[in-house]
């Protein structure tokens, strides 16, 4: 396995350790784990730089030939898992912010 099939497998495997990391950040912050949470989206962010540098340099490398080289099936699902990993951060992000002001609320409830 060489050259297109190469950078397919590497951006489907750093954006899908990158996705495993925000959802497992979400469920951190159901816990109440809040800063284990923020270290799985830091984590989950160097795993997601690692497929998008390897996206970009599909890109670089397309521009500097030329068109002509294939797009397969292979490239086009890397490229979906890349968009989806960025999604699942929007939406763990989203979700933490929601635990932490779930969690400031229960607390002042108990305070009372």
């Amino acid at each position: 396995m060489e050259g297109l099939e190469l950078t397919a497998f590497q951006i489907i495997s750093s954006v899908g350790s990158a996705r495993s990391c925000y959802i497992e950040a979400i469920q951190e912050a159901k816990q109440g784990n809040f800063v284990k949470a923020e270290s799985l989206i830091a984590e989950g962010d160097e795993m997601f730089v690692e497929g998008h540098d390897a996206h970009a340099n599909l890109l670089t490398q397309e521009a500097q030939d030329g068109p002509g080289s294939t797009l397969s099936l292979l490239i086009l699902h890397a490229e979906d898992q890349l968009m989806s990993a960025e999604g699942f951060k929007t939406i763990a992000l989203e979700f933490i912010d929601a635990y932490k002001r779930i969690e400031s609320l229960e607390q002042k409830l108990m305070d009372k």
